[in-house]
């Protein structure tokens, strides 16, 4: 169901939610946590999408906000969603213009729920210290994503610049099957014998610079960027060995490719993670994500990302 409230107040939105709830018989009884989503007009439903898909694993209210043209005049029109156009969720969608074109407390702060966990996602691009945003402020979790930016290295040197506890960036979930796999690899080598490491990925993924930082910072070798020519994010990590490269690869299926020498082929499951499965990650948890925030303050300028920028040219 979809209820269509213009030239409204978040006040006004907050009481038609709890006479919806009064009326129909839905309740917010287990809904976990607030999801605030900043984004524009053309990302609302991508984002609402991967929420609905999140909540039902991850029962929430979700409010989204479609910033507008500061310039227009202030005006702030909404949208209810429950039942089947919600999933396990509230939505809230709220298209702001004028003096309301900007994501802050008092805007939001109607809706949220009470004594819950809150967490913000920006699914475009992401501010420079997402902690010091006023939505950023209220959040225990702050979701970003560098993948859309259009220099994925000087967006993660920003991310690293910004970074507080409780920050995270959906390039680094993304690289969680990819961090398990060549984990598992690592267990069964013996590390002295690793020489170098090889990163191959397209040239505009901050994925695959993330897990250079990640192996650089892990294993104190040499990592080298290459960049694929088709496809896009990670397809393939190599480690350089004296008796015989290990080698796990990944073209455009979802199954990956284990070569060792002298040993048969074997594929692994390796499917690429979809913003579902980012959120869905990213909501289980509301600690600090130490590991990220280690590769970026350490791992970051140990990688020679130098190296990818040379290979391009």
């Amino acid at each position: 169901m979809k209820i269509r409230m213009h030239d409204t107040a978040t006040s006004q939105v907050a009481k038609r939610i709890s006479a919806v709830r009064e009326d129909s018989g839905v309740v917010a009884l287990g809904r976990v946590l607030t999801l605030l989503i900043a984004t524009d007009d053309a990302g609302i439903e991508q984002a609402v999408d991967a929420a609905n898909a999140a909540s039902l694993e991850h029962p929430c209210r979700v409010i989204v906000l479609a910033l507008g043209d500061p310039e227009a005049p202030t005006r702030l029109d909404a949208e209810i969603r429950v039942g089947g156009d919600a999933g396990a969720s509230e939505v809230v969608v709220l298209w702001c213009q004028g003096a309301n074109a900007r994501a802050d407390e008092s805007l939001v702060a109607a809706l949220l729920l009470p004594d819950a966990p809150i967490v913000v996602w920006w699914p475009g691009t992401p501010p420079a210290v997402p902690s010091e945003t006023p939505l950023g402020r209220l959040a225990h979790r702050r979701i970003t994503d560098s993948s859309s930016c259009a220099d994925a290295e000087k967006a993660l040197w920003s991310l690293r610049e910004g970074h507080r506890d409780g920050d995270t960036d959906m390039a680094w979930t993304r690289l969680t099957l990819w961090r398990i796999q060549v984990a598992g690899i690592l267990d069964h080598l013996d590390l002295d014998r690793v020489r170098s490491v090889t990163v191959d990925g397209a040239p505009d993924s901050p994925s695959t610079m993330l897990l250079a930082a990640w192996l650089t910072r892990g294993l104190h070798l040499p990592v080298t960027i290459t960049h694929s020519k088709a496809g896009h994010g990670i397809r393939a990590v190599r480690l350089r060995c004296p008796e015989g490269d290990v080698v796990l690869s990944r073209s455009q299926s979802q199954v990956a490719r284990l070569y060792q020498h002298g040993r048969p082929v074997q594929r692994i499951a390796l499917p690429r993670r979809t913003d579902q499965d980012c959120l869905a990650e990213e909501l289980r948890r509301l600690d600090p994500d130490e590991v990220y925030g280690a590769v970026l303050a350490e791992g970051l300028p140990m990688a020679d990302l130098a190296a990818v920028q040379a290979s391009e040219r």
